[in-house]
């Protein structure tokens, strides 16, 4: 009878131990993309999130450069996405890439603001499998009427 529960035991721990590895391996990756309706930069209280976005987390070789992974994702109703990435990418360096906005009218992947690096790897002493990357924004074609008041509550205009 220990016998049998000493085997049971171990094929416990073994089944334990391979699902371990298993979310070892796995992130999840969170996100969200907006409009910069005022074509400034970075978010202010007119910016709005937009739905449908389409988004990518993509790997590169640190050396090569060459692509290593890349995955796609869509922002929900609030702009914001959730990508799992199936391994670990270790010394690789990712990025969270805008790659088509829903909005014809806030379509412009805003330089700087187009993409954002995120650490993919276990390798670096963070214990949580969820990660985040900084937002990322388009521009919108014309900015509001109403930016300048905005702007000035950010100090970005002289009064």
């Amino acid at each position: 009878m220990a016998k049998i529960l000493l085997v049971l035991l171990a094929l416990c721990i073994a089944v334990s131990d391979s699902a371990a590895h298993f979310a070892e391996d796995s992130f999840l990756l969170q996100g969200s993309v907006y409009c910069d309706t005022c074509r400034c930069g970075y978010e202010t209280d007119a910016s709005k999130p937009i739905a449908g976005a389409v988004v990518k987390v993509e790997c590169r070789h640190r050396t090569t450069s060459e692509i290593t992974y890349t995955k796609e994702g869509v922002t929900d109703s609030n702009g914001r996405y959730k990508i799992l990435v199936e391994r670990d990418c270790g010394d690789d360096y990712c990025d969270s890439v805008l790659v088509k906005s829903s909005d014809p009218e806030c379509s412009s992947p805003d330089a700087g603001r187009d993409r954002a690096r995120v650490i993919l790897t276990r390798n670096n002493g963070m214990n949580s499998d969820t990660r985040f990357a900084n937002p990322m924004g388009f521009l919108k074609n014309t900015p509001l009427a109403s930016c300048s008041m905005i702007l000035q509550k950010y100090q970005e205009v002289d009064e």
